[in-house]
């Protein structure tokens, strides 16, 4: 089965990963996966929030925006605090790279990875997360380089993606008009040992099976282990 992009089920967008696009931030980079660009910034500040006073750990949180024009028609700016939708991409970008980092070899810092979308055509959160890594990671080696972190904090590497089912079949990577129409899209978080993070799925019309379920996470695991090729390219 050919795809209407021409790609098959269980091939990646064109993946192009930049680092150091936003120069300021401790670490940054820009992800492109097909037409989907993202642009990830790190910002490194000393002190946490005042819950974690004390206890010697670091903080990771993400921040996710769309800017006006990254969709087909103009998406509005979000003056009065982040929608429904906004935050719960937020939570999973932070909880996806918290999941990278011990905590306790960070000191207490507050790490924000600013996610900004510039063009969106689907897989923008998974798209973030995988960029929002390698910008952490460059971040961390600054600090390292800087002398202010003894060991780097980084223990694992994560990478996300979407699959869904289409007319019955797996499917990898979805783009905006496979996603609009999807039987079923899930976002898939991994580490490079394999293990899970976070599988966020639905299903649109009839539920899927088990077998089904199984063959998604399978392509998905496909999909990450060439995303962690391309960041590490970056980071060594």
């Amino acid at each position: 089965m050919r795809r209407h992009d021409g790609r098959l089920p269980h091939q990646l967008r064109p993946v192009r990963i930049t680092p150091h696009a936003a120069p300021f931030a401790e670490g940054s980079a820009l992800i492109e996966m097909g037409a989907t660009r993202v642009l990830c910034a790190v910002t490194v500040e000393e002190g946490v929030p005042s819950w974690m006073r004390g206890q010697g750990r670091g903080w990771i949180t993400g921040e996710y925006a769309l800017l006006p024009r990254s969709t087909l028609t103009r998406t509005r700016r979000e003056r009065n605090g982040a929608g429904g939708r906004t935050q719960e991409i937020q939570r999973l970008i932070g909880r996806a790279l918290r999941a990278a980092v011990d905590l306790s070899l960070l000191g207490e810092r507050t790490v924000t990875i600013d996610c900004d979308v510039l063009q969106a055509d689907g897989g923008t959160r998974t798209a973030a997360i995988t960029g929002g890594y390698v910008a952490l990671a460059l971040a961390m080696q600054k600090l390292m380089r800087e002398g202010k972190l003894g060991h780097n904090p980084i223990h694992r590497a994560i990478a996300a993606v979407s699959v869904g089912v289409i007319d019955g079949l797996a499917v990898l990577d979805l783009d905006y008009h496979e996603d609009s129409s999807a039987d079923v899209d899930c976002n898939v978080v991994q580490t490079d040992s394999g293990g899970l993070v976070e599988v966020q799925g639905t299903a649109e019309g009839e539920p899927i099976s088990r077998e089904q379920f199984d063959a998604m996470l399978n392509l998905a695991g496909q999909g990450i282990a060439e995303l962690f090729v391309h960041q590490q390219a970056i980071l060594t």
